[in-house]
């Protein structure tokens, strides 16, 4: 799967100016078996970038294909599909159920896709350092801990890109290292492209595709 931007310009940005940006009011390809770090500082559109990738915004000027097919022309049920089998997101708001526990957060999307076994996520939550909270409310576990459980809800399922917006903003050095870890296996055992917002470049080999928004 490719996305292409064409001129990409969001309506409450139009009045910005776009001369130093890799993305607005320009063309770029993001594909598959790559992964792509957006870096800017706040308010010149990380999340409405991601937003408009994941069909929730449509006050853009421009066009976004996934292959050779606009957004625009994908129906509800088409984008239903998308989002269950093509495009895993992890939002900045992590829209975690405060009241449920981590484990119950996961297996909540987890029951519907029925994509990962409990063991595996189990494992998942241990690599990441978590194993101790399996049982406690999200309520209770501080920010950097509830991103990381929303990257391990987001990829029970398949996916073809994986969209994160700002997933390390609230983690050390060495808890982003493992999350990131895990984040690449995974999109590499999907065959699938990575694309993420950060407000600061993180440092990392792997990381060749640095994109100034």
């Amino acid at each position: 799967m490719k996305i292409k931007i064409e001129q990409l310009v969001p309506h409450p940005l139009k009045d910005f100016g776009f001369n130093e940006s890799d993305i607005w009011k320009n063309n770029y390809t993001f594909s598959s078996n790559e992964i792509y770090q957006i870096v800017a500082h706040s308010g010149v559109g990380k999340s409405t970038l991601i937003n408009i990738l994941y069909g929730d915004r449509k006050d853009y000027d421009g066009n976004v294909y996934f292959d050779d097919i606009n957004i625009k022309k994908i129906n509800l049920n088409e984008w239903t599909k998308i989002h269950r089998n093509q495009l895993a997101y992890v939002f900045q708001g992590l829209h975690l159920f405060e009241e449920l526990t981590l484990m119950e957060n996961i297996q909540l999307k987890n029951v519907l896709t029925n994509h990962q076994s409990e063991e595996q996520i189990v494992k998942w939550i241990t690599e990441v350092g978590l194993e101790k909270h399996l049982h406690q409310k999200a309520i209770h576990l501080s920010y950097g801990q509830r991103q990381r459980i929303a990257v391990i809800r987001a990829i029970c399922q398949p996916f073809d890109f994986l969209l994160l917006d700002e997933p390390f903003s609230h983690l050390d050095e060495e808890n982003q290292k493992i999350l990131l870890d895990l984040i690449i296996t995974e999109a590499e055992k999907n065959n699938a492209g990575i694309l993420f917002t950060s407000l600061h470049e993180i440092h990392d080999k792997r990381l060749k595709n640095v994109i100034k928004l």
